[in-house]
């Protein structure tokens, strides 16, 4: 019986041959030394990444600072009040710098948040900056924690499913993805409480804690992280642990869903893609076990794209869960830009908002940088 094409595998289909001769084997596998020109286009990748990161933030405050005086809202009108007099509304004005030129005020605000003033919350007159690392820890908590179970679930149904095309699997895996892109958030928030929470009582309520927990958590407790399950951690106060988790899992579930549905898609669609590629039809001809084919080989290269999507997931779930947190009472950022917004906080409003931004900015970052470490022609 003839062998199939490309069998046995040459000696180039593989490895370096070893038997060609030490010093062939060595200039094969040796890593070329970093020669100047590679020094350099290396300073000019990074210094051109800085640089597109700058001008990218810069363009996120010009884009709030336009918010900031586009929307019907005068600043006066809601710090001072509406029975304020014309003169204190005037001496107001000339205080917060309202009647210099727009690009002055620019300036201003854009040397303001560069050294980390966020303004002063019209609400609390507690400073933006502060009540933002207050809220933004439980955000965290709950998207990192969210974004954990949506890889974990979504990356092996959508690699199952591409390789399983029409089956009962995959036929599954793209009704609940599509379940996840239909159904409102807030409404499978509310029957979640009523299942698990009002009726089974499987979970905790909403909030963080239940309030016993969250009073010994306030004074007992050194908050390291602001992330309530990590603090307790880090004490040792494992009922408290339980505690958090109780309350964390069920709105991390929901928003993990959503996560999943997406991820998985966008797996199954990568996956299917590479798995019609030459190297895997000849990695199957040559006898390599399917298994590693698919998660091995193919996942590998699938993993260049989906950090993308996990990364971008992951910072929509930052700033996307507002109404999550407030189902759930949930003290995290996008309950905090919400409420401010609602009474016309600004400053608590632009402030949330460049820090979604600089979040988002970062994950890009991040990324990237992740992406030159898979894939290894991005760091030629």
């Amino acid at each position: 019986m003839p062998s199939p094409i490309g069998w046995p595998p040459s000696k180039q289909s593989w490895a370096p041959n070893i038997a060609s001769g030490p010093a062939e084997y060595m200039a094969m596998t040796q890593i070329p030394s970093a020669s100047p020109s590679r020094l350099l286009s290396l300073l000019r990748q990074i210094g051109a990444t800085a640089f597109s990161l700058v001008i990218t933030f810069i363009g996120l405050l010009a884009v709030t600072f336009v918010i900031s005086r586009v929307v019907p809202i005068d600043p006066v009108l809601s710090i001072l009040g509406e029975r304020a007099s014309e003169a204190q509304m005037a001496e107001a004005r000339e205080r917060l710098g309202l009647n210099d030129p727009l690009w002055m005020q620019f300036g201003i605000y854009l040397n303001d948040t560069l050294h980390g003033d966020l303004g002063t919350s019209i609400r609390t007159r507690t400073p933006v900056l502060t009540e933002v690392s207050h809220r933004f820890p439980a955000t965290l908590e709950l998207a990192t924690l969210a974004t954990i179970i949506g890889v974990l679930l979504g990356v092996p149904a959508g690699v199952i499913a591409a390789t399983k095309p029409g089956s009962w699997f995959d036929q599954t895996t793209r009704l609940i993805g599509l379940m996840g892109y239909s159904m409102p958030i807030f409404w499978l928030g509310l029957m979640g409480l009523l299942l698990f929470y009002g009726t089974l009582g499987w979970v905790g309520g909403p909030g963080r804690l239940d309030a016993v927990y969250q009073m010994s958590y306030d004074f007992e407790v050194t908050a390291y992280t602001g992330m309530i399950m990590l603090d307790t951690a880090l004490n040792g106060r494992w009922d408290m642990f339980a505690n958090a988790f109780s309350h964390i899992i069920l709105p991390a579930g929901l928003l993990a869903y959503i996560s999943m549905a997406y991820i998985s898609r966008m797996t199954r669609s990568f996956m299917m893609n590479e798995l019609g590629q030459e190297y895997i039809t000849t990695a199957r001809v040559k006898g390599m076990p399917e298994s590693r084919v698919i998660w091995v080989h193919a996942l590998k290269n699938v993993m260049v794209p989906l950090i993308t999507v996990v990364a971008l997931s992951y910072a929509y779930l930052l700033e996307g869960a507002v109404l999550t947190e407030t189902i759930f009472a949930w003290p995290g950022l996008g309950s905090y830009i919400t409420d401010a917004l609602l009474v016309a906080d600004m400053p608590a409003v632009l402030g949330g908002t460049v820090v979604v931004g600089a979040a988002y900015i970062g994950l890009n970052m991040l990324s990237d940088l992740l992406y030159r470490l898979v894939d290894p022609r991005a760091r030629t």
